[in-house]
This record gives structure tokens, C-alpha cells and sequence, in this order.
């Protein structure tokens, strides 16, 4: 048999213990050898959740741990990822970073050449590529059904006017933009992904109203070079409610309202390996609109874990990463392109 892929998972806030633990878990190509969060709450939690885990308190005590570690996932916040991504690569260990990866390209890029130098392997958790609607407006834009596409139009919007409660809000007076940088960094990211190359970037990131406020709206239009414009936005307090995906074609619009499920599936106590794991309701699936028919579209399953089953592959030589940290890098520097027009 061949020896689990023994992991470390440095932050257990939302990142890492909706989006990164249970999938680690349910995988058994992984060992989830050590937690390390300075939080007592959260170790508490991690502690419950994961009884033959190691729970660190900090960074250094992983020290300990050094030669027991094959790969190492930052969930932290992004302004430690140069530094944290840089340490353990140079301890010899394979690196995946939560997003948004950095805060700046220039960081990325030194990420990289870290990771080249290291002969380690460096990923980003850019896990909303595999996001049930994403996976099926993929799938839809592929099938050729809505014609040549011409315009698409992307929203992560909810009504949140207490403001955000997470690390983003974490000295926000000198981290405007993070809305931008946190959920724009998905949006982005999955746009390049159908779109190809931007060609021409303009956009906006509202400044906070309110002291504990980071930005509360943040709006990015991209001109790919393969001709189609994406809108994409992010906003806590939206007038009124809008499709989480449009995709406008010469012979049909496709639509889709809600978001994928699989956080949600979580929160309520169910494990990736239950076979309804990450499906939409029928009532949320996604429409092809012509002006003769409508046509619901079944959803795609979500599936996160695809992700930590491509970078075993990878790590294993068997397959490439599951996502090009270069390509992260790309999505940085747009962000910066907007944030110099803030």
C-alpha cells in the first residue's frame, strides 16, 4: 500500500474547517497529521472534530513535527501566505495555499520561484472551480447550446449590513480592497477559466463607510481575448436580488440563481462521502432561456474534493496540479490593476 499523504493544516477558521478538514478526512490518500491555530476556540473545535490530530498552538511548535509532514495548507490570513509558503518550502514540503493566494503578483511570483528553487510542488485552493453552478455553466457553455457567447455576468451579493466578520475585517482601514481580493479573486479566476486571457481590465472597490467596514462593493469588468465581456461583482448590500450566473449567447441565455451547496452541507453535519453530498434541489438548478422555450439544466455535483485527489496524483508524479499557481498570479495582478483605481 502506499503511505498516506501526511498534512498539516495551519489555520482553522472558516477556510479550514468548512472548506479544507472534511475533505482531507474523508480522502484516505491524506493523514491529517497536524492543526495549528492560536485561537482557543477554534482548537477546541479542531480538537472534537479530529481526536488523532496533533493541535499546535503556533507555527514554531510544528517544528517538531518537521520530518512527520509531506504537505502543508495555509488557511490563513493572505498576508502571511509569502512567508508561511516560503518557510515550509524550505523545510522541504509541498505547499497548498487558500485564497486568495497573496496580496500582490509580485509576492506570487516570488512564491513560485520559491517553490522551483525547492523542487517542491506549490498549489492554489482555487476550490470554486469545482462549485456545483460552475461545474454546469462549464458544461452548458461547452454543449454549444447558447451559441457564440457574448457576455457573462457573475455575483457573489447577500445582504449583510452588520459588514463582514471574518479575518477581512482585521485592520480595515489599511486592507481596503479585500472584498475585492477575497471574493474577486474567485470570480476572476472562474471568469479566465471559460473565457481565456483578459485583454482590458477596469473595475472599482467601494471605500468602507464605517470603520470595522472593508469595502462593501467591488465591481470588475473584463474584456477577454477571446472577444466575451464579464461583469463581475461583489456586493453586502445589493438593491435587489440577482442571478448568481448569466451567460448571454447569439442563440440562448443561460441563468442560474442560488450557491453551490456544499458549505452549507457541512455546517449541517453531512460528510463529503454521503452520496446526496454537494447536489443541488432541482428547484435551484440553472435555465436555458430562448425566446421560444425555457429548459431547466440539471446540476452538476460539487466536488472540493477533486481538488485534493488531482494534487495527490501530483504529488505522486502521476498528473499535474490541480491548479497553476502561475494562473493565480494572473488574478493578483488584475486585482491590483482595479485596487490602482480605488
Amino acid at each position: 500500500m502506499v503511505a498516506p499523504i501526511r498534512t498539516a493544516l495551519i489555520g482553522f477558521g472558516l477556510g479550514g474547517r468548512v472548506f479544507i478538514a472534511p475533505f482531507l478526512q474523508a480522502d484516505p490518500t491524506y493523514t491529517l497529521r497536524a492543526i495549528v491555530t492560536d485561537n482557543r476556540v477554534h482548537a477546541a473545535a479542531a480538537a472534537g472534530q479530529y481526536p488523532r490530530t496533533h493541535i499546535l498552538q503556533s507555527v514554531a511548535k510544528l517544528s517538531a513535527h518537521a520530518g512527520a509532514i509531506d504537505l502543508v495548507i495555509l488557511a490563513t490570513p493572505p498576508e502571511t501566505h509569502r512567508d508561511l509558503g516560503t518557510t515550509a518550502l524550505a523545510k522541504g514540503v509541498h505547499v497548498v495555499v487558500d485564497t486568495p493566494f497573496v496580496l500582490s503578483a509580485a509576492d506570487g511570483e516570488a512564491l513560485v520561484a520559491h517553490a522551483r528553487a525547492a523542487e517542491r510542488l506549490l498549489t492554489v485552493y482555487q476550490h470554486r472551480r469545482w462549485d456545483s453552478d460552475f461545474l454546469t455553466v462549464r458544461r452548458v457553455i461547452a454543449g454549444g447550446k447558447l451559441g457564440e457567447i457574448r457576455e457573462f455576468e457573475a455575483h457573489f451579493d447577500w445582504w449583510r449590513p452588520s459588514g463582514l466578520s471574518s479575518w477581512r475585517v482585521d485592520d480595515a482601514a489599511s486592507q481596503a480592497g479585500r472584498m475585492l481580493s477575497e471574493l474577486g479573486f474567485h470570480l476572476i479566476d472562474q471568469a479566465i477559466q471559460l473565457f481565456g486571457p483578459v485583454r482590458e481590465v477596469q473595475g472599482h472597490a467601494a471605500p468602507p463607510a464605517e470603520a470595522h467596514r472593508v469595502d462593501e462593493e467591488a465591481r470588475v469588468r473584463l474584456l477577454h481575448a477571446s472577444g466575451v465581456h464579464s461583469l463581475l461583482t461583489m456586493d453586502p448590500l445589493p438593491n435587489m436580488p440577482v442571478p448568481r450566473f448569466t451567460v448571454r449567447g447569439t442563440a440562448a441565455t443561460y441563468e442560474k440563481w442560488g450557491l453551490d451547496p456544499q458549505a452549507a452541507d457541512i455546517d449541517a453535519g453531512m460528510l463529503p462521502t454521503h452520496p446526496d453530498f454537494g447536489r443541488e434541489s432541482r428547484e435551484e438548478w440553472g435555465r436555458i432561456i430562448t425566446p421560444d422555450a425555457v429548459r431547466v439544466v440539471e446540476a452538476e455535483r460539487g466536488a472540493y474534493g477533486e481538488f485534493f485527489r488531482l494534487l495527490a496524483e501530483a504529488i505522486r508524479g502521476d498528473g499535474p496540479l490541480p491548479v497553476d499557481p502561475s494562473e493565480s498570479v494572473e488574478v493578483a495582478r488584475i486585482i491590483e490593476q482595479v485596487s490602482r483605481t480605488h
